[in-house]
């Protein structure tokens, strides 16, 4: 494990009694606001997943949620645009899934902060495709076990942490 995986673990790994977002109880939680609201963790990470980015990305994209600001910081860091996909549709002016109005044919790397199951990233990355976007790639901060239900999916998928994906969590 190199220094910065090493140090996004100790900043986020919290032991105690959590439920995931999938619903999945785990002894072990990972606070990925403790890495992404750390301006030192954010910038070397976003730099990390820079290097990461799909050749001939045009577009950093990223689920609605604590995704944006590792997205946010990797555009700054790549000087390309964002888009956001919203967990549902907004309810007013536009009415959008997708913020950013990326046109078709547009090739996008979309980034998550930590996955265990890939299911809010498989759903961001359906309606990006739905809207003429190419993702070429998916960079996971953290990776739970996200990865590979994302690979089967078709996706290539990248991460700068691997953890075991059953770690500390049960169904």
């Amino acid at each position: 494990m190199d220094d910065l995986a090493r140090r996004l673990i100790e900043a986020s790994e919290l032991r105690g009694d959590f439920v995931l977002s999938s619903g999945r109880r785990s002894s072990v939680y990972f606070d990925k606001f403790r890495f992404l609201t750390r301006p030192d963790l954010l910038r070397e990470l976003a730099q990390r997943v820079v290097a990461m980015l799909a050749p001939g990305t045009e577009l950093v994209a990223a689920p609605e949620g604590a995704a944006m600001l590792l997205a946010a910081a990797v555009a700054l860091e790549a000087d390309l645009p964002i888009a956001v996909v919203r967990k549902e549709p907004k309810p007013y002016g536009t009415r959008a899934l997708l913020e950013g109005a990326p046109p078709p044919g547009t090739v996008a790397t979309l980034v998550e902060d930590v996955s265990t199951t890939g299911h809010q990233v498989r759903r961001a990355a359906a309606a990006l495709q739905d809207a003429g976007v190419r993702v070429a790639r998916i960079v996971l901060a953290i990776d739970r076990g996200g990865a590979a239900p994302l690979r089967e999916a078709g996706f290539e998928v990248l991460a700068v942490v691997e953890l075991a994906p059953t770690e500390g969590a049960s169904p």
